[in-house]
């Protein structure tokens, strides 16, 4: 059974820093594609940053470009995000996605979400 788990959520206070660690296990083939998506209260899941898991070619929301970072170990499969100069809006849940191969399927995978809260 394929799995996603993420960690590294907590609170922050505005201008810090937190790293967030995803970790696959389960599967018997690699992503393509892993990512960070994020849902505050009362709106929509929205993208936070992809990272093609062959080649390392990533790609960022408007609001995150410049703070946040992707990156990816294919050998531990886990990737990370490294959020800097954190902002209140920052604040949601940070939900982990593996898009698997057409190949073996195509479908996506999610964790089941970590809350990252941004207050003073």
């Amino acid at each position: 059974q394929v799995q996603l788990v993420e960690s590294g959520g907590g609170l922050v206070q505005p201008g810090g820093s937190l790293r967030l660690s995803c970790a696959a296990s389960g599967s018997i083939f690699s992503f393509n594609t892993m990512g960070w998506y994020r849902q505050a209260p009362g709106k929509q899941r929205e993208l936070v940053a992809t990272i093609m898991m062959t080649g390392g070619t990533t790609n960022y929301a408007l609001s995150v470009k410049g703070r946040f970072t992707i990156s990816k170990d294919n050998v531990k499969n886990t990737v990370y995000l490294q959020m800097n100069s954190l902002k209140p809006e920052d604040t949601a849940v940070y939900y982990c996605n593996g898009l698997a191969p057409i190949a073996s399927g195509g479908m996506g995978y999610w964790g089941k979400g970590t809350l990252v809260t941004v207050s003073s």
